[in-house]
């Protein structure tokens, strides 16, 4: 599959473009003093128990190509509750949109060819991988969120707004087992060895905005080298009713791991 070709392409010139570190000069490292990971895991865990609209775009652009290739996602999901239902779009690509619903620890799909027109592809969320850089499996919010909280040397960099509102500004970095958590063994082998030559992580930004009712409102993933790869996750109308319910049985086929589900 074409886009399968480019996104695996894609992750090896990452990979490989991988270079400098995230020191600052000596102003930032007096800013990154104190900690505030605290101030950040206790914004998630409160957006965590509640439901929210989902509004992610996912981008990655080689350095010597004109050309940004992005994912929007945008949907419900009930955090607390473990039910969602997102659309998946690559902008441009002329593809229709894919559809996703996570009822539990099943997430149906479709839109995917391999299961065929009108049918949903089951997969066990807990078990789904993911083969790209700052890419969660089957897209899933939840994963995300999981990785902020494991943000280290988190500094706070004022107050921006987001969604109309002020929100307070985290920076942080993740480290290399954050940023490879629930990655295929073939990607996370290539990354291992970039890791291996650079002696360090792979560099990647980890940045969280917290509103007025500490509550993390945006997340985002960054890395900006020979490629620049970033995933924004915006969240808003907290409290927003979710239905998510999982299809009728006859339009169910299991799915496999594959390209065509890692790819939804």
């Amino acid at each position: 599959m074409r886009r399968a070709r480019f996104f695996s392409a894609a992750v090896l010139l990452l990979c490989t473009a991988c270079s400098g570190g995230l020191d600052g000069d000596s102003g930032e490292s007096a800013k990154k003093a104190v900690d505030h990971g605290a101030a950040v895991r206790a914004a998630i865990e409160r957006t965590s128990a509640d439901s929210v609209r989902v509004d992610e775009k996912i981008e990655m652009r080689s350095t010597d190509s004109p050309t940004t290739y992005a994912f929007t996602i945008e949907g419900a999901f009930d955090l607390a509750g473990d039910r969602g239902r997102l659309t998946v779009d690559l902008t441009g690509s002329g593809m229709d949109p894919v559809e996703e619903r996570f009822v539990g620890d099943t997430v149906y799909v479709k839109g995917m060819r391999a299961v065929g027109e009108g049918k949903w592809a089951s997969v066990v969320r807990s078990e789904a991988l993911t083969r790209y850089f700052l890419r969660a499996p089957l897209n899933d919010p939840e994963h995300l969120l999981r990785q902020m909280k494991a943000m280290r040397q988190v500094s706070k960099e004022g107050k921006e707004q987001v969604n109309d509102a002020p929100a307070v500004h985290y920076r942080g970095t993740i480290d290399h087992a954050t940023a490879t958590l629930r990655m295929t063994t073939k990607t996370k082998q290539a990354l291992d060895g970039v890791r291996e030559e650079l002696g360090d992580d792979v560099p990647v930004y980890a940045d969280v905005w917290v509103d007025g009712k500490g509550r993390a409102v945006q997340a985002r993933l960054s890395y900006f080298g020979g490629m620049k790869a970033e995933t924004t996750m915006t969240l808003s109308d907290f409290g927003t009713p979710v239905e998510a319910e999982a299809p009728s049985a006859e339009l169910v086929v299991p799915g496999t791991m594959g390209d065509d589900v890692l790819l939804a």
